[in-house]
């Protein structure tokens, strides 16, 4: 089974949505991606936290609890011979009709969606390039992980892959924003560096994991706003998600870095995998 909606165990054909749920019509819809580790989700409570702090602002009344949600999780990795996956939590607004719905959302569509893990060695490097298409501002206050993708998918189309490769976007004025799906960190001179949440960038789970790991070891770590110079100048550079977890980058355009061989990358790296759900023949 790959997937599972409304408390239903489907295959991808059998699943349908309404062209009536606001996802579709507005998109009106957000999710979460994560990955698992001898069945166990990593870092499954601040998932839940970003998703439920989500839909209140947007008055989607979540129909499932997180111990609900968690076992479908567990179904679903039981029903592909106890394989790790790759998932997506997605809960849209539901349907209605046409028209913006003036109140709330109380029906809700939530989808967990799994997919095998590509088989990618843990360490391996990818190159990186400037993209063109400019960061657009979130949604509100603060970036959602939302239906809204447009501009992702603008910036994935100036490259031909992303397995090997990530694409750096900036902000209309040139500010260092995130990766096309990731969180952009580097070293200068022993100081690790990040772009700032209020250049409209996604808190991610990952990039919070790894701040608050180097506050507890005495790494320092500033967010800001930097320009395309600094990260170029960098001494190491990586980039985060919940399924890649920690990328060494060993080129961007004509500068090119250590990769799996930076200190601190590689201290940083041996943390995370140390922090994983214990029994991960991965790591």
């Amino acid at each position: 089974m790959d997937c599972w909606k409304n408390g239903e165990f489907l295959t991808k054909e059998q699943v349908t949505i309404s062209p009536y749920d606001h996802g579709y019509l507005y998109g009106l819809g957000f999710f979460e991606t994560f990955r698992t580790y001898n069945g166990e989700v990593f870092l499954w409570e601040q998932h839940w936290e970003r998703l439920e702090k989500t839909l209140s602002a947007f008055r989607i009344e979540l129909t499932y609890t997180k111990q609900e949600l968690l076992q479908v999780v567990q179904g679903l990795t039981r029903r592909n011979g106890d394989e790790d996956g790759y998932f997506r939590l997605n809960v849209s607004a539901g349907v209605h009709d046409i028209g913006l719905q003036p109140d709330h959302y109380p029906n809700p569509t939530v989808l967990v969606m799994r997919k095998a893990l590509p088989p990618t060695v843990r360490g391996t490097e990818k190159t990186a390039s400037w993209i063109a298409t400019p960061r657009n501002s979130p949604e509100g206050p603060t970036r959602v992980k939302s239906h809204h993708y447009g501009n992702n998918v603008l910036a994935r189309f100036e490259l031909p892959s992303l397995a090997e490769q990530e694409g750096f976007m900036c902000t209309a004025s040139g500010i260092v924003a995130e990766g096309i799906t990731s969180s952009i960190f580097w070293v200068q001179n022993g100081m690790l560096y990040t772009p700032s949440l209020d250049t409209g960038i996604l808190n991610s789970i990952t990039r919070q994991w790894l701040i608050d790991y180097t506050h507890t070891t005495g790494i320092p770590v500033k967010e800001g706003h930097y320009s395309r110079e600094q990260v170029e100048q960098a001494d190491e550079l990586w980039v985060v998600n919940a399924v890649q977890e920690i990328v060494p980058i060993r080129k961007l355009e004509t500068y090119h870095f250590p990769g799996n061989n930076g200190e601190i990358y590689r201290n940083v790296h041996a943390a995370y995998v140390d922090a994983l759900p214990k029994g991960d023949e991965l790591a």
